[in-house]
Formats: structure tokens, sequence, C-alpha cells
């Protein structure tokens, strides 16, 4: 076991993987804004905006369990290294097609259902490889910092673009971002870990049927996950409609909604960080639970808010919240995972958290026209916390969360 705050960065291999993703996330966040920003100057309308983020959303809900397979039938190195260089080529097309204005909306939903049908096989294998970087002592520590990595390439990534966009021009950012994969290319090279190889079946659909057997089978599993898709359906739309609130609740205009957004990111990275420096959550059930309900807890306070400050502040908290809850999820399960069925209840995970989100900001959208955005919010947090207490009566009866102690 290793000692000491940060354990997992005391790994060389874990260190060259997680600086190439703050690198390669960076990047990913650039092209984001980017990507937002020419759908926009191209159609004006927010219908296409909506359109191209669900073509990059809708390959994670189709395929990611078929990347789970993938990721437990092959070396997780081997898969990562494919699918960042597969990765390269969606973002330098959309450079060079807007770099010659012969770019489309329709050419910037394709080259995003592309890269989001890699991702759909890239996320399974990227989150099941970290306990092979780290092992099960550190699991807690690596994720917390690749959750760290991810948000604070969230702040950095938007204002690079904006930089990058005023002076080099939109293409500009698409070309930084493809060459922001080979960081993570480099990294994944010059591992020592090469990673396991299942003996594969004969049958996908058996991998396949192998896995939900499993969790199916694991009540504590099955839990965590049914929680996760609670949040993920009800309570994440909320981030879609902080420019309602910014706006119309508070009368804050854009520089509030920045703001908003930021208290958000703020508090998932303070969360990140805090996690990372305890190496590890003795009581991962308990703590899941309480998480989750002080986040759900400050989404009620902000949904009922008209003062700024404090729904600064229960943002901050909603932020804090929910990332403590999904990272020490994500430890939880993977723990209690044998390694060859790693990576396939992973994308059962990634299809629940991620596969999850264009459904409820679909529902959201509706259901916010007839009863307004608060109310909406704060039937959303309502919902949220009757899950995270009956999640809790689980855990307080003692039954499973202990075999992880």
């Amino acid at each position: 076991m290793v000692e000491g705050r940060f354990s997992a960065l005391q790994y060389r291999d874990f260190r060259l993987f997680w600086f190439g993703q703050i690198v390669s996330l960076s990047g990913t966040w650039m092209q984001s804004v980017a990507q937002g920003w020419l759908v926009y100057s191209l159609t004006k309308s927010p219908f296409y905006l909506g359109l191209v983020a669900a073509s990059g959303s809708l390959p994670i809900l189709l395929f990611t369990l078929a990347g789970g397979v993938a990721a437990d039938r092959f070396r997780k190195r081997n898969l990562l290294l494919t699918t960042q260089a597969l990765s390269i080529l969606p973002a330098f097309l959309l450079g060079i097609l807007t770099d010659i204005n012969m770019i489309t909306v329709w050419q910037v939903a394709v080259l995003a259902a592309v890269l989001g049908t890699v991702n759909a096989f890239d996320i399974p294998a990227r989150q099941s490889f970290l306990i092979e970087l780290v092992g099960k002592e550190n699991l807690t520590s690596a994720i917390a910092l690749n959750s760290a990595a991810f948000h604070g390439a969230r702040m950095l990534g938007p204002l690079v673009a904006g930089v990058t966009i005023a002076s080099l021009g939109l293409p500009a950012c698409f070309y930084l971002n493809a060459l922001s994969f080979v960081a993570v290319i480099i990294a994944l090279s010059r591992m020592d870990i090469r990673g396991a190889r299942k003996d594969a079946s004969a049958s996908l659909v058996k991998d396949f049927k192998e896995g939900i057997h499993f969790i199916r089978s694991k009540p504590e599993i099955y839990r965590a996950i049914l929680l996760i898709g609670v949040f993920s359906l009800v309570a994440m739309p909320f981030i879609t409609l902080l420019p309602v609130f910014a706006g119309e609740v508070l009368k804050a205009g854009a520089t509030g909604f920045g703001f908003l957004v930021g208290a958000t990111g703020a508090g998932a990275l303070a969360a990140a960080l805090s996690l990372a420096f305890r190496r590890d959550i003795p009581d991962k059930g308990r703590f899941i639970s309480i998480a989750a309900l002080i986040s759900s807890a400050a989404l009620l306070v902000f949904s009922i808010s008209a003062n700024f400050i404090l729904s600064f502040a229960a943002l901050l908290l909603v932020g804090w919240g929910l990332v403590s809850f999904l990272a020490t999820a994500n430890s939880f399960i993977q723990l209690s995972v044998p390694d060859n069925l790693r990576g396939r209840v992973m994308s059962v995970f990634t299809l629940v958290f991620l596969g999850t989100a264009p459904l409820g900001n679909s529902i959201a959208g509706v259901v916010a026209d007839y009863i307004g955005s608060p109310a909406l919010v704060t039937i959303s947090s309502i919902i949220c916390m009757a899950a995270s207490v009956i999640f809790s009566r689980k855990i307080l009866q003692g039954r499973w969360y202990s075999k992880l102690l």
C-alpha cells in the first residue's frame, strides 16, 4: 500500500496518464466551446445547438455497453491508444473544414457523432483502467484526481478557447484539440503496465449478459447505479437551466451566469481535491448517502432562492456534493467488481450517468416550459432527496456496505 496524500500520484504510470489527461481534457473543453460558437454562427438557432449536442451524446447511449465488452476482452491500454488516435480525426477534419469555409452544421453533427462513438468505447476502458494503474487501496484517490483533472480542464479549457478564438480564430481550437490527444498517446506508450487480457468467449451477447447478471445479483451495486441514474436523469439538467435562473430569477445577466457556472465547477473541483487528499473513504456507503443528501438539499435551496449570494453558495455545495457522491460511488462499484467484469460494469455506470443525460435534458426543457424552471428544479431536488433517504436506509441496515470496509 502506498501511504500519503494524493497517493495515486506516487505511481509513475498514473502520473503519466493523469498529466496527459489534463492536456487532453483541456483540448476537449476548448473544442466544446468552439463547436458551440461555430454552430451558433452558422445557424443562429438553439435547435441546432441541441441537435449537435445530442449527436455527440446519443452514441454513448447506443454503444457504451459494447464498449464495456471490448474493455474486458482487450488490453485496456491498447484500446485507449486506439480510441485516442481515432479521436484526432474528427477534431482535425473539423479544423480543416472550418479553415477552408466549407463547414456545414450537418458536417459538425456527423463529426460529433463519430467522436461520441469513439467515446462510447473510450470511457469504460478509461474508468476500468485506473485500478490497474494504482491498485485497490488507492483507487478512490485516482478517481478523485481524475475528476479534479476534468473540472480543472473545465475551467481552463473555455478560458484558453476564448483567447484562441479571438487571436487565432475558430479552426485553431480544433487543431489544438487534435494535438492534445497526442499527450495521452505518448503517456500510454511510455507506461510499464500493459494491462490484462481476458480470454474472450465466443459470443458478444454472452459477455454482455454476464455483466448484466452480475449487477442484478449484487443489490449494493444495483442500488448505487440506480441512485446515480436518478440524479443524472432528474438533477443534472439544472445545469442546462442556469441561464434562466441567471436572467429571469436572479436578474444577474451574463456575468451572473458565468459566476453560477463557476460556483458549480469550484465546488466540484474542491470535492475532487479533498477526496484525493484523503486517499480513501472507509465508510463509502454512508459517505455516498451524506453527499447525495447534501447536494439535493443544496439544490432545493437554490431552486427557491431569489438572492444571488445565497444561490452562489448553494451551487458551491451542489458541485461539492455531486462530485463527492459520484466519485465515491465510482470507487465503491469498482471495488465490488471482479477484474474480468469491470469494463462491462463500468459501461453500465457510463450508460446510466452519461447516456441518460440527453433524455433528462429533453424532459426538463419540456416540463420547464409548462411549470417554470424554479418549480421543475424544486421537484427534481425533492425526488433526489427521497432517493437519497431510501439509499441511506439500506446503508443503515448494515447488510452490505461493510464488505468493503
